[in-house]
């Protein structure tokens, strides 16, 4: 009791206090308000979007076939290798085929001297048959020969041009830019005319397959924007568009397919993969669309933060609905107008104090 009424404990007591009293203000205004980005809510005319399971398909697939007869030489592109258009993938034997060049080079070249040779001759037996010095057999003879070599020329010259062909087609290239997905042939093997050597799929560009019910079709239409989302690990979403629409349906199911288009440049996309396609349907109709940066899932939950008229971040659940371009339709307790945060919305407390910066985004 003694210690508490020194001197000593009351000093430290008032310096405690005095250091309190001055921390209070800044403990009244409390931590500092948080750098947001903010964009405003707007009504847009979307159509209704259907969202229907698929396959990812190469929109080009090929068997690399030989247009002449060799032996493999070289497998240039293996399987799981890409390659561009012109690239070769296999490379056969030449040898057979560059000495019946040769020999027909050769031989070429021999019929063209005489065909020379019977050129002049002809020339002049139409000399000496206008001065009437050989008969007209003499002539028909001559004329007769140069025809004969003339031919022979243009054969040659097709044979030549024949088995250069060949020769350029012993390398086996590729038709378009894609992947070999798999090899039908070894070294030392013998392919004839119109064997597959690999099997080759494009890459750049794939499609997804999607079966939609009959009650949709007349709904949707060629060229319109559709949404991709690939099943594999973390879901990817891509941008895609509709391509194709085959009017028959199965007819067990009473689907029929149609075909969205997807750019895979980078890579992400296989063949094989399911994906899930939004495609729209029916007229558009008014809806209330925000960036889709500002929507913040947790689980199954989605919403947005808004900033109220206190700039404090107000928590607003909604469900989202048709994506278009770097926006998505929303549906709950939201207008348009209303500042929505897209940028630092990740980190934020609903109540928390904002400091907002206006974001743009260009509109679908």
């Amino acid at each position: 009791m003694q210690a508490l009424t020194s001197p000593r404990f009351r000093f430290v007591l008032a310096v405690s206090v005095a250091a309190l009293f001055a921390a209070g203000p800044a403990l009244a205004q409390g931590p500092p308000a948080a750098a947001v980005g903010v964009t405003s809510a707007r009504e847009f005319s979307l159509r209704e979007t259907v969202k229907l399971p698929g396959s990812v398909e190469s929109s080009t697939m090929s068997k690399v076939a030989s247009e002449v007869a060799g032996a493999v030489k070289d497998l240039v592109a293996r399987e799981g290798t890409r390659v561009e258009k012109g690239q070769p993938v296999v490379k056969l034997r030449t040898e057979t085929l560059e000495f019946q060049l040769a020999a027909a080079q050769g031989a070429l070249k021999e019929a063209q001297a005489r065909l020379e040779r019977a050129d002049r001759a002809l020339g002049r037996a139409k000399d000496l048959l206008a001065k009437e010095l050989i008969s007209t057999g003499d002539f028909d003879d001559a004329q007769s020969e140069y025809r004969a070599w003339e031919g022979k020329v243009e054969q040659l010259q097709a044979q030549v041009g024949q088995t250069q062909l060949d020769l350029e087609r012993s390398t086996i290239r590729a038709p378009f830019t894609g992947t070999v997905v798999a090899e039908h042939v070894d070294l030392g093997e013998w392919v004839g005319v119109g064997d597959a050597v690999v099997d080759m799929v494009s890459t750049d560009r794939m499609d997804v397959r999607v079966e939609v019910p009959g009650r949709y079709f007349g709904m949707i239409e060629t060229g319109r924007d559709a949404v991709v989302t690939l099943e594999s690990g973390k879901p990817i979403e891509i941008a895609g568009r509709i391509t194709a629409i085959v009017p028959r349906a199965d007819a067990q199911a009473r689907t029929f397919p149609i075909k969205v288009s997807i750019s895979n440049r980078d890579g992400r996309v296989a063949v094989g993969m399911l994906a899930q396609a939004a495609l729209p349907v029916g007229p558009p109709r008014p809806s209330i669309i925000v960036p889709k940066d500002a929507v913040v899932s947790q689980g199954s939950s989605r919403f947005v933060y808004v900033v109220a008229p206190d700039s404090t971040a107000a928590m607003t659940p909604v469900t989202v609905g048709t994506g278009a371009g770097s926006w998505i339709a929303v549906a709950g307790d939201l207008r348009a107008g209303q500042a929505v945060v897209t940028r630092g919305n990740e980190r934020l407390r609903p109540g928390q104090k904002v400091a907002p910066q206006p974001q743009e985004y260009p509109l679908p």
